[in-house]
């Protein structure tokens, strides 16, 4: 099915557009020697509204600026990179659209981008994974990461690269980093003994277990005492505190910045940071009969996707620090105290902003295999379809917060906001000027009203508006601006009735008409990172040419006066289910 799925987006997509994320093992994605990273607006994006632009990039308005990104420099954002021990769920989906959502606002503003995903590929996890497959860890790995990069193909994501740590330049950076450590003095040997889960490759001490498991409800063991390499975190306990003093905003939401202020006050003990238990790893320089701790691999995937260390491309510098890690809130302690710590024994500077969203809840019950309740996104996008699930996750809960997903709630907010509102504003406009218009965008139209000036103010506020919110990663204020600027534009179509001034007066219908397809225009362009297939839809329908997508064109390329359009298509046709299903949902 997943296939199938996938040869239909395909299919969609015009060739020139054509842009694969797949890299080849053994070379950074961004390597000079591979291929560079492309402009935000070549031809060979494969997503709508990226095309080559017309006007000169000086004259966007960029973002608003934040604490934490000044709304104009090259803007680099991540994913975690997934772990390859099962198949991908709805909160890998949710955290990839959530970063694709951010990172096509970012350049349909006008900002370089580089949105960065990948797999997570080694461990004491996959190796225990592959062996009960009775497979080589290589080939088990192999097998399953080709899963995550198929679903960011099915929900649409613009991802520029897709990294895996198993490929061989990741590997040299990783050992890269670790001689940095250790010729800054900040490893050494020593032995470890204590409790350790699999499942959160984590270690925890006895007061963080609860009810003799982690804090996650995973099960732990006792490592018997075995040689270790250590990190010298207990030395970063005070520079930790004075980073996130210095810099408020660098954990958001503010409860999850609390939960890692109190854990560091704690008081932080060297972190073991190798293992001789399994040898799935990236092999420690010098000594093999060690191999890393996974997330000293894992978090320097930030850094070597970029070409780190030698940065012949030139896009460590351009891009780092990072802008923008986006994990979920069960592996924030890595990001939040760990991965800082590490950057600064190595001397290298500290991500910009760390956003840890909530987790997913089915019908009120916590998602697990036990309870058969695990969310597959295919299906989600095989019944309701992949722009409405799009929607529906960044539409339904606040991000940073947990949310509960039930049919009956996807089916009645798609319904509504995109079928009902959207899709139905669309849907009359440009059947009523069809018919009504010969077929043509109203040309020789009257002055406009203080009711039509009323509706373009506000229009002329909705970049703003919309960017405010995506610079603070407030996703579903974003989506309620384009919901209320619908919202405006239906109770405007009601107020004046343009059916009735078909009769009584033909010359106000055309402005009424005109004022609706610019709405339109301008509402499709700032939708176009949520739901980026319909909002090109409908400006096909509106005859906008694809290089007047951007928003810089928001303000200076309005719909052509007089030009053909062909029939209306419905955008979003309503869910139809029945009431006994409904409530069973």
């Amino acid at each position: 099915m997943l296939a199938a799925l996938l040869a239909t987006a395909t299919s969609r997509i015009p060739r020139t557009h054509a842009f694969s994320v797949v890299v080849s093992r053994g070379r950074s994605p961004l390597s000079t020697k591979s291929r560079s990273f492309p402009s935000p607006f070549l031809s060979h994006h494969r997503h709508r509204g990226y095309s080559r632009q017309t006007s000169s990039s000086s004259s966007l308005k960029a973002t608003p600026s934040t604490s934490f990104d000044d709304g104009v420099s090259p803007f680099y954002i991540t994913t975690p990179i997934y772990y390859v021990n099962d198949k991908p769920h709805i909160g890998h989906a949710y955290t990839s659209t959530a970063c694709d959502v951010i990172a096509r606002f970012m350049r349909l503003s006008g900002r370089e981008v580089v949105f960065l995903s990948g797999t997570d590929e080694h461990g004491e996890k996959v190796q225990k994974s592959a062996e009960g497959k009775g497979m080589d860890p290589q080939d088990f790995v192999d097998g399953v990461s080709v899963n995550f990069r198929d679903m960011l193909s099915l929900m649409n994501c613009s991802n520029d690269m897709f990294i895996r740590t198993t490929d061989g330049y990741h590997k040299k950076a990783v050992q890269h980093l670790w001689n940095k450590l250790i010729e800054n003095d900040a490893i050494y040997l020593g032995a470890y003994e204590g409790w350790y889960s699999v499942r959160d490759e984590c270690y925890y001490t006895e007061s963080e277990l609860v009810d003799g498991k982690a804090p996650t409800g995973a099960e732990v063991t006792w490592v018997v005492k075995e040689p270790s390499y250590f990190f010298k975190l207990s030395e970063y306990e005070e520079k930790l505190l004075k980073l996130y003093e210095d810099c408020p905003d660098f954990i958001a939401p503010s409860s999850r910045k609390n939960e890692v202020v109190s854990f560091v006050k704690g008081g932080l003990r060297d972190l073991s940071i190798s293992r001789t238990s399994f040898k799935w790893g990236v092999p420690v320089p010098g000594d093999d009969d060690h191999v890393m701790y996974v997330w000293i691999d894992a978090l320097c995937n930030y850094l070597s996707a970029l070409g780190y260390p030698s940065d012949e491309s030139g896009n460590c510098g351009k891009y780092w620090p990072a802008s923008l890690h986006v994990v979920g809130k069960d592996i924030l302690r890595f990001h939040a105290v760990y991965w800082p710590a590490f950057l600064m024994a190595a001397g290298l500077p500290v991500p910009k902003r760390l956003f840890a969203h909530g987790w997913w809840t089915k019908d009120g019950e916590k998602i697990s295999k036990s309870l058969g309740n695990v969310i597959d996104p295919v299906e989600l996008v095989e019944r309701y379809g992949v722009d409405q699930t799009r929607f529906f996750l960044m539409a339904e809960v606040n991000f940073g917060s947990d949310g509960d997903f039930s049919d009956g709630s996807m089916i009645q907010k798609v319904n509504t906001n995109l079928a009902n509102e959207l899709g139905n504003l669309c849907q009359r406009t440009l059947s009523m000027v069809f018919k009504n218009c010969d077929k043509a965008v109203p040309k020789d139209i009257g002055d406009y009203t203080p009711e039509d000036e009323a509706l373009f103010a506000k229009l002329r506020t909705l970049q703003d508006r919309a960017g405010t919110a995506i610079a603070n990663q407030a996703i579903q204020d974003y989506v309620q601006v384009l919901v209320s600027t619908v919202w405006d534009a239906n109770k405007y179509v009601d107020d004046m009735a343009p059916w009735a001034l078909k009769k009584t007066d033909p010359e106000r219908m055309k402005v009424v008409l005109y004022v609706l397809m610019e709405t339109l225009r301008r509402v499709a362009i700032v939708y176009q990172p949520l739901i980026p297939t319909a909002a090109g839809n409908i400006l096909d329908q509106l005859t906008v040419p694809e290089n007047e997508r951007t928003f810089d064109h928001l303000e200076t390329s309005p719909i052509l006066f007089g030009a053909p359009i062909k029939k209306p298509v419905g955008v979003f046709p309503r869910i139809e289910i029945q009431q006994e299903e409904l409530v069973d949902a």
